[in-house]
Formats: C-alpha cells, structure tokens, sequence
C-alpha cells in the first residue's frame, strides 16, 4: 500500500516536470492517430527547404502573400462563410484571375491563328 501510495504521490508531483510532446517532436502524431512516416517525411523536407532556400515553407507562404496582395487587402476564401477573411485568400484569387487571364489571351490566339489557317 505504501508503494502504491508513494508512486501515486510521485507521479502528481513529478507530472509538470518535462513537456512530453516537446521531447517527442513529430513522434507525437502517431500517437494522436498520425502516420509517423508521414511527420518525419514533412520534418526533413521542411528541414531540407530551409537548408536550401534558408526560408521555411511558412515563410515562403508569407513572401508569397506579400507578392502578390500587396495593398494587404482581405477577401473571403468561401462566399458563405463571413469568418474566412485573409490576406493569403485574397493573394490567390488574384494570382488565379491572372492565370485565368492569361490562359484566355493563349486561347484566342490560337483559335485565330487555327481560322486563318
């Protein structure tokens, strides 16, 4: 009973000591149902782009929002939701109307070149 006692009470004491999920790094997402290989595929090539480019993948993200919305303004990335506000949303519709664009300009070229033929 003592024993029993005297771990119980360590275990309460000794609880707030380490951050678990701090030590474990990507290994605690096999263990919230995650795929292990899938954390440490995403780790190393996180780890392999910010070798590379010396920016992480996040970063990109934000250069990229600062690129290509630089007025900073905010749109809603789904129409019927009011809450999805953001920069990142309004900088992809502007790269996909650009995009849009562009493929309508190739198309109308070649559609007239295809008739003067």
């Amino acid at each position: 009973m003592k024993k029993i006692f005297g771990l119980l009470t360590s275990l309460l004491i000794l609880n707030g000591c380490a951050e678990s999920m701090a030590l474990l790094g990507p290994a605690s997402s096999a263990f919230g149902g995650g795929n292990i290989a899938q954390s440490t595929v995403s780790s190393a090539v996180s780890f392999g782009i910010k070798q590379q480019t010396g920016m992480s993948p996040t970063e990109h993200a934000l250069a990229y929002v600062k690129e290509n919305n630089p007025e900073q303004k905010k749109e809603k990335c789904l129409s019927f939701l009011e809450s999805t506000n953001s920069k990142a949303c309004a900088a992809v519709k502007e790269n996909i109307s650009k995009t849009r664009a562009k493929i309508v300009q190739k198309s109308k070229t070649k559609f007239l070149n295809i008739n003067k033929k």
